[in-house]
């Protein structure tokens, strides 16, 4: 009997069966690289003008920095000057909702909403942005992250040196300023200029240009970080200050904030790409190109023919007695949300300390 044998697949089926198997692991696998190849454009929204400092030495350089270590892949779509509308006291509550993935704002616009950072906003704390940065960004991670629960921030910053600069009237004395109407930009600076006998202004930074050139306030508290991009310099005649290299009457406490739905969206290599750009590292950044804008900004001033008065130790120690009993607020303020106020505020001074500024 002859044996019966089984016949061979067909061999025109079993190559297209195979072909069509690697046509799909292709298309699967290509899914799985564009989903990992995932392209974000993150909106950043702030108060600056374009050829601002903050904006050529602290954002575009970040933004140009994540471009760069993502291939590309994450950018940013800058909007300067409040261009999506809203008032700088509202850019946190839009990176909060998500209407912005992106903004550099003071915490300090919308007053008495983050108290505990504002421990670097007291008079005469400071005498270096970078080093202030560095103790702002440790401060926040024992203290600060339960009250900047709602964002996500990427850095804390404090500018330069603060100084008063006035339109007519060169302040020597702390009796010349009785009467004088100053913007501050905060509500601690707000404060230290009644206990110094002024009246205080609050207003943000795009309203100053106006107000000085008006004569809606007499003089106004600011770094000369600000002075060339808004032609400050050009409005105002005085500048008093304090002497190099001592605490400044006062400085102003910033935070970079991202949404934090936005952020967990990412893939994990594109925040990989976030993390190694924030924290301590963009913090002492931040500080430094504030540090370094000041000698731009006080020039401009030079060059316009500006008056200039240093004030004497013994003046500067009226205005630290005056103004003494801050701290004291500062401290009750925090013991009455449960925070160890005393230890805080000695918390932060040794801080400065270990950075390279502060008594």
């Amino acid at each position: 009997m002859q044996e019966q044998t089984t016949a061979p697949p067909n061999q025109e089926t079993f190559v297209k069966k195979t072909l069509k198997l690697a046509l799909t692991a292709t298309v699967l696998a290509a899914a799985a690289a564009s989903a990992g190849a995932q392209e974000v454009t993150l909106k950043f929204h702030h108060i600056w003008t374009p050829n601002a400092m903050v904006p050529q030495k602290v954002i575009e350089p970040w933004c140009a920095k994540i471009a760069a270590e993502s291939n590309n892949r994450m950018k940013c779509q800058l909007f300067p000057s409040m261009q999506l509308g809203g008032t700088p006291a509202q850019l946190i509550d839009q990176v909060k909702d998500g209407v912005v993935d992106l903004t550099i704002t003071l915490p300090g616009y919308t007053a008495g909403r983050f108290p505990v950072m504002e421990v670097f906003e007291l008079p005469f704390m400071t005498s270096s942005a970078e080093a202030g940065a560095k103790a702002a960004w440790d401060f926040y991670t024992k203290y600060g992250q339960k009250e900047f629960a709602s964002v996500k921030p990427l850095f804390f910053s404090v500018h330069d040196e603060g100084y008063l600069h006035t339109r007519a009237k060169q302040v020597k004395t702390m009796e010349d300023l009785r009467g004088m109407k100053f913007r501050a930009p905060t509500r601690m600076t707000n404060k230290l200029l009644a206990s110094l006998g002024a009246t205080p202004v609050a207003m943000p930074l795009p309203a100053v240009p106006e107000a000085v050139s008006k004569g809606v306030i007499d003089g106004f508290l600011l770094p000369w970080e600000v002075f060339p991009a808004l032609k400050l310099h050009e409005m105002v005649k005085h500048h008093t200050l304090t002497p190099e290299g001592s605490q400044a009457l006062y400085t102003s406490v910033f935070v970079m904030a991202m949404n934090p739905a936005k952020y967990n969206s990412l893939p994990a290599d594109l925040k990989a790409v976030i993390d190694r750009n924030s924290g301590a590292s963009l913090s002492a950044m931040a500080g430094r190109a504030w540090d370094e804008s000041q000698e731009t900004g006080r020039k401009a001033a030079e060059g316009r023919g500006n008056t200039f008065h240093t004030l004497p130790d013994t003046e500067i120690d009226r205005w630290k007695k005056a103004s003494a009993g801050l701290y004291d607020e500062y401290v009750a303020n925090m013991d009455k949300l449960g925070q160890p106020g005393k230890q805080m505020l000695q918390e932060a001074r040794d801080l400065l300390v270990k950075h390279g500024t502060g008594k």
